[in-house]
């Protein structure tokens, strides 16, 4: 039996709840998350400290929610939806964590690749010009091998995600990451006015 709109409002979380997870109704889910909205991006502006993606987060545990509610029992929906918004966030912070791991990993490899066996960057090269650098050299990679630099080093996809999204084999991820560094390491030796060795 479907709730009137007229008093649903003034029902207890828990019977809110218990109608969404019967129906699946997403007008009533939703209008329980409303109560909580506020609470909620409290909660994600304290531990990702950024407006715009504590306001992402909030959409984005919606999302969480309208499988999750099915999923468990639960028997105070404020304490609950504060540990899943808790733990959605520490998993964001995690996450981006693991991507900045790679990518100053991504930029130690790409000064290696310029400096082992050749002469140094010049000293007055700042951190600003070899971003740059790497940036117009990746842009000059072709299309295949551009996309699963982008992906593996900046998005933070592993292979099999990579070979899924780009609808090919993982060792052809593989081979084109390979090939990919090897010509950014040509592209970058070529800026620095520097002999190639491959």
């Amino acid at each position: 039996m479907r709730l009137k709109k007229t008093y649903n409002r003034d029902l207890p979380d828990e019977s809110l709840l218990k109608h969404y997870q019967r129906t699946g109704d997403l007008e009533v889910l939703g209008r329980l998350y409303t109560r909580y909205m506020h609470l909620v991006y409290g909660v994600c502006l304290r531990y990702l400290k950024d407006r715009e993606n504590a306001k992402d987060a909030v959409m984005q545990i919606f999302e969480k929610l309208v499988e999750d509610a099915h999923q468990h029992e639960i028997r105070q929906f404020k304490s609950w939806l504060y540990v899943l918004t808790k733990n959605f966030c520490l998993m964001q912070i995690r996450s981006q964590k693991s991507q900045d791991r790679r990518i100053n990993n991504w930029k130690i490899d790409h000064v290696k690749f310029v400096e082992s066996d050749i002469e140094l960057h010049p000293i007055d090269r700042d951190e600003t010009d070899r971003d740059k650098a790497l940036r117009d050299c990746i842009e000059k990679l072709n299309p295949e091998q551009r996309r699963c630099i982008q992906l593996f080093y900046f998005e933070n996809k592993c292979y099999q995600d990579i070979a899924v999204s780009l609808k090919m084999e993982e060792k052809k991820v593989k081979s084109h990451l390979q090939n990919a560094k090897r010509n950014l390491k040509i592209c970058l030796e070529n800026q620095n006015g520097t002999k190639q060795k491959i």
